[in-house]
């Protein structure tokens, strides 16, 4: 027999998950009579309560994602195939319920956003225990695409198969993989041979047709290909956090805390690089990472890569980017856009 507290609590449960479901259902006949207020309302997802904060911009992100495809539908093209850690950002950004298209290649991602032909992009730029995505850098000297957002995505691999641990003897994944779970690996399957793919969502097509076979990838991928998670968070160090960048075609709405992006050129004197970087010191104004790539135009000519708190049209940032453009042969602004929270780096 069920206690009479859990009885009023179960019905309490119902009624708030009625009003609930009536809420969405009208939040999303708002969005319908006027798309473009879709665009512009954001969840605010900091209400006080047991939910961690990451867990309910999730829910609001789905919620939102739902509604808003019922008037405007968009496309978000990653880097595939379907069920790489790119596509699982997608997903968190974007919700479940965007059309998502698998690209071959990063290049493909940005020359589809930059023709129209997919309304976002989403692509790796910095991984914290391998660093910067060079080739993301290097789109964007000539792509005509902006930064709409940034999102953090913790990689946690796990074995995925549809056989048992000890029938295993092969293991498909990229070749990156292998370093990461190498203490794993030798411990659990030290006689699997490991076979080399060009991503763990390709391991993960592999691994579902081949018998005696395994794969190293996402959860997203086990999902997709039907197969059981052997073991979860394999990786040797668990603190392993890409960021990712969202690009389309035009600036994203203005936030409360905001992080901007720019590349620029500097010119050839001595302490060029100093001269330039010295408005951000005199400003306050904190620059979050900064990296240089060879231009490719010329040998030892190189473009640099700043990531800098504030947003570009902030009277401070502004000051600072009109003085830096005195030091350099070109500054080009790459997007302003909401300064995301890393996430914990532990497996969930």
């Amino acid at each position: 027999m069920t206690p009479r507290p859990a009885r009023k609590t179960a019905a309490a449960l119902a009624a708030l998950d009625r009003k609930i479901a009536g809420l969405i259902q009208r939040r999303a006949t708002l969005v319908v009579a006027a798309p473009g207020a879709g665009k512009a309302a954001r969840f605010v997802a900091n209400a006080p309560g047991p939910l961690g904060p990451q867990a309910l911009r999730d829910i609001c992100n789905e919620i939102g994602s739902a509604t808003a495809a019922l008037a405007e539908p968009q496309t978000i093209a990653f880097m595939g195939p379907a069920g790489s850690f790119t596509h699982q950002a997608a997903l968190k950004h974007f919700g479940s319920a965007s059309t998502c298209r698998a690209a071959d290649s990063i290049g493909e991602v940005f020359r589809l956003v930059a023709k129209g032909e997919a309304d976002f992009g989403v692509v790796p730029v910095e991984n914290s225990n391998e660093g910067m995505v060079s080739y993301t850098l290097d789109m964007f000297v000539d792509a005509g695409v902006t930064i709409c957002a940034e999102v953090y995505l913790d990689i946690h691999q796990n074995l995925l198969s549809k056989t048992t641990l000890g029938k295993v003897r092969k293991v498909y994944s990229m070749p990156m993989v292998w370093g990461q779970c190498r203490t794993w690996l030798a411990t659990h399957l030290p006689h699997a041979a490991q076979a080399d793919v060009y991503s763990t969502a390709r391991a993960a097509e592999l691994a579902a047709r081949e018998p005696r076979t395994a794969a190293i990838g996402s959860t997203l991928a086990a999902d997709i290909f039907t197969l059981d998670i052997l073991a979860r968070a394999i990786e040797d160090f668990t603190r392993n956090i890409t960021r990712f960048l969202v690009i389309g075609a035009h600036p994203a709405p203005r936030s409360a805390r905001s992080k901007t992006s720019i590349m620029f050129s500097v010119k050839h004197h001595a302490g060029a690089l100093y001269g330039a970087l010295k408005p951000f010191r005199d400003a306050g104004i904190n620059l979050t990472k900064i990296e240089s790539r060879p231009s490719k135009l010329k040998a030892w000519e190189y473009y640099f890569f700043v990531d800098l708190l504030g947003h570009e049209a902030d009277p401070v940032v502004a000051r600072a980017l009109g003085r830096l453009a005195t030091h350099c042969n070109f500054v080009r602004v790459l997007g302003s856009y909401p300064n995301a929270t890393p996430c914990s780096g532990r497996p969930t």
